[in-house]
């Protein structure tokens, strides 16, 4: 099994780094193989709303330059999705922002790539805003219908400088227990493939309000 953490932060050692970290560790523990895709520092173009993603089903987003092709295939083949972001004005990261939007309209419309994997949030912030960007995270693993491991509370650790986060027990203490708890998720879904059987995926039914 495998687990891909997305960096969103663009400091390489931040403390959105350091949160992952956390829970990596946890993961590894249990014999979980784990890789960082650091985003945050890179370069990437928000969605054009071209619907070519639709239109051609190739897995792939129509926008070149950037890395988002390859970073939406290591998520497509991993078990497990971990979102990590420094908090922006009480949300996340713009370049994560840009990120998420194009790879999860990507694997919406192709049939839903990131479903019923394992995903789970972490937030680095140094006072206020965690939970709201904590919640833009989950509105992604929410829609893609991924499976949500839980911790003892809500998962955002704070600090300032880099490193700081450890010095916040209850926050490494969330990560920590969200690590332990995502692994024990990914293997009871291992554990029970072909055992239980899995719900038919229904096609999208889309309301538009103005006619």
């Amino acid at each position: 099994m495998k687990v891909v953490a997305i960096n969103g932060s663009p400091k390489v050692q931040g403390n959105t780094a350091q949160a992952i970290g956390i829970v990596t560790r946890e993961l590894e523990n249990e014999g979980i193989d784990t890789e960082v895709i650091h985003v945050g520092n890179k370069l990437v173009r928000g969605c054009l709303a071209c619907g070519q993603c639709v239109k051609l089903k190739n897995r792939q987003c129509v926008i070149n330059g950037d890395d988002v092709n390859l970073w939406i295939e290591k998520m497509q083949q991993a078990d497990g999705i971990i979102l990590g972001s420094p908090v922006y004005f009480s949300a996340i990261s713009g370049t994560m922002k840009c990120f998420l939007d194009r790879a999860f309209y990507v694997s919406s419309s192709n049939g839903g790539l990131f479903n019923r994997k394992i995903g789970a949030a972490v937030v680095a912030v140094r006072r206020s805003g965690g939970i709201p960007a904590f919640n833009q995270l989950n509105s992604y693993l929410n829609y893609a219908e991924m499976l949500m491991p839980t911790s003892n509370y809500w998962n955002v650790i704070h600090g300032a400088k880099p490193g700081e986060v450890h010095q916040d027990e209850e926050g490494v203490q969330i990560m920590r227990v969200l690590g332990k708890n995502m692994a024990w998720l990914l293997k009871l879904v291992e554990n029970c493939q072909g055992a239980v059987t899995e719900p038919p995926r229904e096609a999208k039914v889309y309301t538009n309000f103005i006619r």
